[in-house]
């Protein structure tokens, strides 16, 4: 367990009015989550990994808490998500390293951005860096073991040499070698050791054929906290910056770290039903008692999953199970017998936040839907709109 760093309240919501529906991201908490992954990585530096938006909280704020955080480089999957930074005036180093034979690797390279190389690439690479007149920035990425981009064990000498060739005409720069782990959630899994050894082979091999790194990396969130000897000179930190734990047996207040995602919407009608009052669709579920049901309008087009069961929602201090399907823009709940319309009409719904106030949170509705976390914020549409709030919102 991490005990480097203080826990702190959340940042209080904004005074103003909020949105009827709204993803309230905490940027303090992004800050904070930093502060807490620098001190576990040290002395290696850190990536914020802000693909995918940012994993839902919105990647331009998200990067810029992140850098002034002190974290050093940024990661997005795309050259789109690159150049989307680049636009918002961030010129700290970023790497993309998820590309089809049509990305843009001339914007890439006039942008200044690494690109993340699993051998294929390299020709389209170095056309760009000619047809740019600047020496292009890579990433070698070696497959370890997990089976998705990069280069084989079998082939990675031959892909070396031909990117060193390239290096000595002045057309790139090998800045880096990168891999992934697979089961570095599941620290008690062998794997992981089997993969580190193939990765430190592989940078042994780069740098004797003339490789001058830069930057050696492959520990994500999990192995930023449980496998220090991942660490080598950089970590690329995802679900943790947001507040969120990679882990199945921690939480974030375990690691430390503070969920930055509050999602609520204001409840938009509240009325009493008899017992055995079919509700949403399908009718699979019918109230055991005369009550009151409440009515929330977020669904799955806001991204909340169909297919969990009873996902939790914090109304008026206390937490209601969803009673019936999620619809695609609504969600009810059972308030139950005591419950007073005239008084909940109008109140916050929270789905999940931090769970400061024993409220829900990510991992709650994760555990609702069969998911992981990741997918739980990542996949609050842009419907919802996003409301910022700490230092710099």
């Amino acid at each position: 367990m991490v005990t480097s760093e203080p826990t702190t309240a959340p940042s209080a919501m904004p005074s103003t009015r909020l949105p009827e529906r709204a993803a309230v991201i905490d940027l303090d908490a992004i800050r904070h989550n930093v502060a807490v992954i620098r001190k576990v990585a040290e002395p290696a530096r850190v990536m914020a990994v802000v693909k995918a938006d940012g994993y839902g909280h919105g990647a331009v704020p998200v990067a810029r808490a992140a850098l002034a955080a002190g974290a050093s480089w940024l990661g997005v999957a795309h050259i789109s998500e690159a150049l989307a930074l680049r636009a918002a005036g961030i010129d700290a180093p970023i790497l993309a390293w998820l590309h089809t034979p049509d990305s843009n690797f001339s914007a890439a390279v006039a942008a200044g951005i690494d690109l993340g190389c699993s051998g294929w690439e390299l020709e389209a690479i170095v056309a760009a860096a000619r047809e740019q007149e600047r020496p292009a920035r890579v990433h070698l990425k070696i497959d370890t073991g997990l089976g998705r981009n990069g280069v084989t064990a079998d082939r990675w000498e031959a892909v070396v040499g031909e990117a060193v060739d390239y290096q000595d005409e002045g057309l790139l720069r090998v800045a880096g070698v990168f891999s992934h782990l697979a089961v570095a959630d599941e620290p008690e899994r062998p794997e992981t050791d089997a993969q580190l050894d193939a990765f430190r082979e592989a940078v042994a091999l780069a740098e004797d054929a003339g490789c001058d790194l830069d930057v050696r990396h492959i520990a994500n969130s999990p192995a930023i906290f449980s496998r220090p000897d991942a660490h080598f000179d950089l970590v690329r930190a995802g679900i943790s910056i947001y507040g969120l734990s990679p882990f199945a047996d921690q939480t974030s207040a375990d690691l430390r770290l503070r969920p930055a995602m509050t999602l609520r919407a204001t409840l938009s009608q509240a009325k009493r039903v008899p017992a055995e009052q079919g509700v949403s669709y399908g009718l699979t579920y019918r109230t055991a008692s005369a009550g009151a049901l409440g009515l929330v309008p977020l669904g799955y087009a806001d991204g909340v999953p169909r297919t969990s069961d009873r996902g939790p929602v914090r109304i008026a201090g206390r937490t209601y199970p969803v009673a019936g399907r999620v619809a695609m823009d609504q969600i009810v709940v059972d308030l139950g017998a005591s419950a007073d319309p005239a008084e909940l009409a109008g109140a916050e719904a929270v789905l999940f936040g931090s769970g400061a106030d024993g409220g829900p949170t990510a991992d709650d509705w994760a555990r609702a839907t069969g998911t992981i976390n990741y997918e739980i914020v990542t996949r609050i549409s842009q419907r919802v709109p996003r409301v910022y709030v700490g230092e710099g919102a």
